[in-house]
């Protein structure tokens, strides 16, 4: 028995991993709407991402973490969003117990509506034609989307890393329908930056994945939502020895504390990859560079 809120029974329920809440997740979630229209709309999704569970070696591979996933799903009009704790356990669930008992009699759900790729249940032993059978037996309506595209071809969760792992910020925003941001608590560094003239709010990537190392013009969001503009560099800093990648960046005109803040920061442009540099001064120079590149490219 996993625990269902109760007021996320009755509803229209989109179905998905939905890592990135991308443009194609969106339209899972505009077409269970639009189903039932009258229903609350639910999102149920796994956590951790179930290759998290399977792979746990491989390196970190998220585009959102649980909580930015959640705010991203109910941005998109979700009223409540069901994280089934994916474990050892739950892989062994059947695709029958999982249309069953899950969706059916724990979550009472009155339509469903997924991607053509949603697989579900022990070894991917279900697929969309096998819940079409299932949900028709047993009272559900099912909504089946077809991918979203763009001139690249169709969005995908997987597509969105490469283009992010080759350093093409701007490609991904178009497919996640928002800059790409990686949020983390602000940590104290080695404080090099402020001795440089460029203070900077340094986060862990944690399980995000890393983009392309090198710098990048940046917006970054605050506890308190404003956005501030600056320049970011992501990766192992080897002009000081950094041994683990982070992001460390500097944000203009700004000079409050955010030690222990929650920030994220959004990849707007990627302006060079990561060098190596004969010491600070030309360190500071090329940062100096990169500040008045990113600020003219951010307007």
């Amino acid at each position: 028995m996993i625990p269902i809120p109760p007021e996320a029974r009755g509803a229209t329920v989109a179905l998905g991993n939905f890592d990135g809440v991308h443009r194609g997740h969106h339209a899972v979630l505009r077409a269970a709407h639009a189903a039932r229209p009258e229903l609350k709309l639910v999102a149920l999704t796994f956590e951790p991402h179930p290759r998290e569970h399977f792979r746990p070696d491989d390196p970190p591979f998220r585009l959102t973490l649980a909580p930015a996933k959640a705010a991203a799903l109910r941005a998109c009009g979700a009223a409540q969003v069901v994280a089934l704790p994916f474990d050892a356990a739950f892989a062994l669930i059947t695709a029958e117990q999982f249309v069953e008992q899950i969706l059916h009699r724990d979550l009472d759900a009155k339509h469903l509506a997924c991607g053509g790729d949603f697989a579900f249940g022990h070894r991917r032993g279900g697929d969309v034609a096998f819940l079409a059978e299932h949900a028709e037996r047993l009272g559900m309506g099912l909504t089946v989307v077809p991918h979203v595209s763009d001139e690249s071809g169709p969005i995908s969760s997987t597509g969105i890393r490469r283009v992010l792992q080759d350093g093409y910020p701007e490609r991904a925003a178009r497919a996640l329908g928002r800059e790409w941001e990686i949020r983390g608590v602000v940590s104290h560094g080695d404080k090099r930056g402020r001795t440089i003239g460029f203070p900077t709010a340094n986060i862990p990537l944690g399980r995000h994945l890393e983009p392309a190392r090198g710098v990048y013009a940046v917006r970054v969001r605050l506890p308190d939502g404003r956005v501030i503009p600056g320049v970011a560099n992501i990766g192992l800093r080897p002009t000081v020895q950094g041994t683990e990648s982070r992001v460390e960046a500097h944000l203009f005109d700004f000079g409050e504390d955010l030690y222990g803040q929650e920030i994220g920061v959004a990849l707007a442009h990627f302006l060079r990859p990561e060098q190596r540099f004969a010491g600070l001064a030309e360190l500071t120079a090329q940062i100096a560079a990169d500040a008045a590149q990113a600020r003219a490219l951010l307007g």
